[in-house]
């Protein structure tokens, strides 16, 4: 389901000075951290451990799951073009410019919730065979066409070499994050990944956030959660966690903005700010 590795040392503590986010803050290609939205709240706190989204955080969601989508929407569809336009309008999905709307449900919930809107639109059951067809569909189109957000090996490595505990959450199907993990050449620096599927709820349950802190014996006061959507954020706040925001994924920064206790253009420029501390 997951794993824990042990082999690696914990980083001495590095304090991460937060505060809520502005509600104007700019745009991803703009925005930048400044004193402003990382001041402390009267006492600074340690980061040892991180856990990292993965589509919008890491990957490319647009990139990978526009043109993935599609042609899995296509493939459901067996050739009938009324009953892929359903599946379009449930999906939220602009097709001539292969993205999903900010509302998608694609874009932050789980297959049992959009795979519910995917069965109606084919008049299929909404059985669990329905959302493993789903799964294997995506997890296999979504790697072909995976994209990354910068260089997240690199990125993932030099945290690691810190001393930090890394692990990924998604909801996203398990053997998709493990299948995109190993194509991006994490698996070796995550010490744990878990999906919707794994055992410990879907996103905004905190029981991944929970099963990793355990795991790898580091509080979740201590432990950042660094993800693109509200549900990330929600799912650090019920853990008692530190809720990081970026600005990658489709997700405008005044949604964000209110959930997070500070927001970084990227999950490299939150790295960066870790550093300079």
């Amino acid at each position: 389901m997951y794993r824990v590795n042990g082999a690696m040392d914990r980083p001495e503590s590095q304090s991460l000075a937060i505060t809520e986010s502005p509600s104007n803050s700019a745009s991803p290609g703009q925005h930048s951290v400044t004193p402003a939205n990382t001041a402390p709240l009267g006492k600074t706190r340690p980061v040892r451990a991180i856990l990292f989204d993965k589509d919008g955080t890491l990957v490319d969601f647009q990139r990978t799951w526009g043109p993935a989508a599609e042609a899995v929407m296509r493939r459901l569809a067996d050739g009938s073009g009324a009953a892929y336009e359903r599946l379009v309008v449930a999906s939220r999905f602009v097709e001539a410019e292969q993205r999903f709307l900010p509302d998608s449900p694609l874009i932050a919930e789980p297959t049992s919730v959009y795979g519910v809107l995917w069965a109606t639109a084919l008049g299929r059951p909404a059985s669990a065979e329905f959302f493993a067809e789903i799964d294997q569909l995506l997890c296999d189109a979504t790697t072909r066409h995976l994209a990354a957000i910068g260089d997240p090996r690199a990125l993932l490595t030099s945290l690691a070499a810190r001393g930090y505990r890394l692990g990924m959450i998604t909801n996203d199907a398990e053997i998709t994050a493990r299948a995109h993990a190993r194509k991006l050449g994490l698996d070796k620096v995550l010490e744990f990944v878990a999906g919707y599927d794994s055992g410990f709820g879907a996103k905004p349950d905190p029981g991944a956030v929970l099963a990793f802190v355990q795991g790898v014996g580091v509080a979740p006061s201590e432990t950042a959660v660094v993800g693109d959507t509200v549900l990330d954020l929600a799912t650090a706040r019920a853990a008692g966690a530190i809720a990081i925001g970026v600005l990658t994924g489709p997700t405008p920064s005044a949604v964000l903005a209110p959930h997070a206790e500070a927001l970084f253009a990227s999950a490299a420029e939150f790295a960066a700010w870790l550093e300079s501390r």
